[in-house]
């Protein structure tokens, strides 16, 4: 498909940069819409355009991309009376940027096939600043051929770029890097509290340890840039959507067979954590329930 009219619909903290690149760094045409006026109003000075509705974007696009906050809103604007599955077409690809449950994935991908329209999951890793910058993961499960099709989109705003398998194992193995991360974090606030009640300085533990074989990605972005200053930004990944997310893991769990008892700790972490006023706040706040500052 040569110079596909693009369709996006979700314009949040991870859509916006997302759609802005693909018209920024990808030359396309795109048409976007959200719910909210004020990121269309910044796309439009990159010369996206507003599309109207959802119906109306599907409608004039050849292949579309949704940047949703969860399965349960991504199935409302597919089912949706004038939504995603009233508007396809055949010849259509449709690409889930969100993480949303493999079940959920997996019977969207059949009622799009029975329409003729492809469909891949290609749930996103990293933080905002690598939407911005063009670097985020992108886990993707579809067929070969429509990954290879939708590849070099995915790459203005990806640096890493994964094909794992068929529909719905994206979700699978985004899921579970999630799970990791979530557990990664936990572990890390239980260092912090230990370390600083033992008369250790955190900031030091976490220096050493990223020089050692506890070096991760978390320790590196959640634990020094969040847990050790104890800051924890708006309008970054909160405890509540983390809860979602790890919600997906634990069913994906019990699906399988798998007791997942690390995942199911830090899920009453999070528990914890919305009890106590903080779910609107970066996960890795958290980390104060264990402190007890």
């Amino acid at each position: 498909m040569s110079n596909p009219v693009i369709g996006f619909i979700g314009l949040g903290v991870m859509g916006e940069p997302m759609c802005r690149n693909l018209r920024v760094r990808g030359g396309h045409r795109v048409l976007a819409t959200d719910l909210d006026a004020a990121p269309l109003a910044r796309l439009a000075e990159h010369g996206i355009e507003a599309g109207g509705g959802i119906g109306a974007v599907v409608r004039a696009s050849d292949i579309v991309f949704a940047s949703l906050p969860s399965g349960r809103v991504l199935e409302g604007v597919v089912r949706g009376a004038d939504g995603v599955l009233a508007n396809l077409r055949a010849g259509q690809i449709f690409v889930d940027l969100g993480t949303s449950p493999v079940a959920l994935t997996r019977a969207l991908a059949a009622e799009f096939a029975a329409k003729g329209v492809h469909y891949l999951d290609a749930p996103v890793a990293r933080t905002r600043q690598a939407a911005e910058a063009g670097t985020l993961s992108v886990m993707v499960g579809g067929d070969p051929e429509t990954f290879r099709e939708v590849e070099p989109l995915i790459a203005c705003f990806a640096s890493d770029i994964t094909h794992c398998g068929v529909v719905g194992n994206g979700q699978v193995t985004k899921i579970l890097n999630n799970m990791v991360l979530f557990e990664t974090v936990a572990a890390l606030s239980e260092a912090y509290a230990i370390a600083k009640r033992s008369g250790l300085d955190p900031a030091l533990l976490f220096d050493t340890l990223a020089k050692g074989s506890a070096d991760s990605f978390a320790l590196r972005n959640h634990g020094m840039k969040a847990i050790v200053p104890q800051v924890f930004p708006g309008r970054a990944f909160s405890v509540e959507y983390a809860q979602k997310d790890l919600a997906y893991a634990l069913e994906l769990a019990a699906d399988t067979g798998v007791d997942a008892e690390g995942a199911r700790r830090v899920d009453r972490l999070f528990d914890r954590a919305i009890e106590a006023g903080l779910g609107d706040q970066y996960h890795p706040v958290v980390s104060r329930l264990l402190d007890g500052d």
